[in-house]
């Protein structure tokens, strides 16, 4: 298959800047499989019309860091201390404790120097590889959160980025209010979308749900650079399904019930550990890439954004519906007006209703 096979026209307006306030009152689109036919437009609190007694929402409880920081980092020229400014970004934490990050420019430090970033935070380079840098804090622990909390920033995509930096609001928009394990530099942005009173909703009509962890990375923003779309290497990011959440997920397939991922980080971490159509405790790293033709092992639905022409996570929507299908609710959605991406609307696709 090809990568235009998955391009569309998006207008620049349809791209989101800031989230639905409040989170649910963003618009829902409902779709089921190509042979029913309808399209729905509906708002996300709604959700309780569509879900059923039974359903199963899997949601993804990682919990993003504010992994944007500025610094400066100061050497003696010779003739007095020279300074530059330093943009980092944290990627993945490393074994001994220390944080893969991209530094900018990367050139400006040397090994062993060390980047200021507040009185309280601080970190050394300890290694350059592949273009990115290996940082050791001066913090561990909740000493480092609680700095890293008051020195970052929340790392907003890119296409929201060069419209406007993140500031104070976004530590709270960009983050679930079921978040509860640090490790993600990503939203799972569909989750977005929910609070406490429309899952206490939805709890009260006997939708169930199960919490699984995938800490999103900041290769989810990676564009596809292949035409031929087997060519691709998906990004690796680390998950965990526990022993009890397999169990309930696979009580929900055995009576019938509906397993609905809130998000494709979800989706991609059930369907990685699927084995022979049911669950099993998990834990470790996924690059699973879903393509059409994928078969889907767990996933009866899915609760998602709107995507960017030619992404991976267009591929999977298109695995799941359709090709055809999707080409008719992305058209219909940037007809009626829907906002894109992660601060955007939300889509409720059911394929066999």
């Amino acid at each position: 298959m090809k990568l235009s096979d998955f391009d569309f026209d998006l207008p620049d307006n349809l791209i989101a800047t800031r989230p639905a306030v409040p989170r649910t009152s963003a618009q829902l689109l409902v779709a089921s499989g190509a042979n029913t036919g309808a399209i729905t437009d509906a708002r996300v609190s709604d959700l309780t019309k569509y879900l059923r007694k039974g359903d199963r929402l899997v949601l993804n409880n990682t919990k993003v860091i504010p992994a944007r920081l500025t610094g400066t980092r100061t050497r003696d020229a010779g003739q007095g201390p020279v300074s530059a400014k330093i943009e980092v970004t944290l990627l993945t934490p490393q074994p001994d404790g220390g944080w893969s990050a991209l530094i900018k420019p990367l050139r400006k430090v040397a090994e062993g120097e060390v980047i200021v970033f507040t009185d309280d935070l601080t970190a050394t380079l300890t290694a350059k590889a592949d273009g990115q840098g290996i940082l050791e804090f001066n913090l561990t622990g909740d000493d480092f959160d609680a700095a890293l909390n008051a020195a970052g920033a929340m790392p907003l995509p890119p296409y929201i980025e060069a419209k406007r930096k993140a500031d104070a609001q976004d530590k709270t928009d960009y983050q679930t209010v079921f978040a509860r394990h640090t490790g993600a530099v990503a939203a799972p942005t569909a989750s977005l979308h929910f609070d406490k009173p429309l899952l206490e909703a939805l709890a009260a009509q006997g939708v169930t749900f199960t919490e699984v962890t995938l800490h999103v990375g900041a290769g989810t923003f990676l564009p596809v650079k292949v035409d031929d779309i087997s060519e691709h290497k998906m990004h690796a990011e680390w998950g965990e399904i526990t022993k009890s959440a397999a169990a309930e997920i696979n009580q929900t397939k055995a009576e019938g019930g509906r397993v609905i991922p809130v998000g494709t980080t979800a989706l991609r971490l059930i369907e990685s550990a699927a084995k022979n159509g049911t669950l099993a405790e998990w834990r470790g790293e996924t690059d699973i890439f879903i393509t059409p033709g994928f078969e889907f092992q767990i996933t009866d639905g899915l609760m998602t954004n709107f995507h960017l022409p030619k992404s991976t996570l267009m591929m999977l929507v298109s695995a799941l519906m359709g090709q055809e299908r999707i080409v008719e609710i992305y058209d219909h959605a940037v007809r009626t007006g829907y906002r894109f991406f992660s601060y955007g609307d939300s889509s409720l696709l059911l394929p066999n209703g």
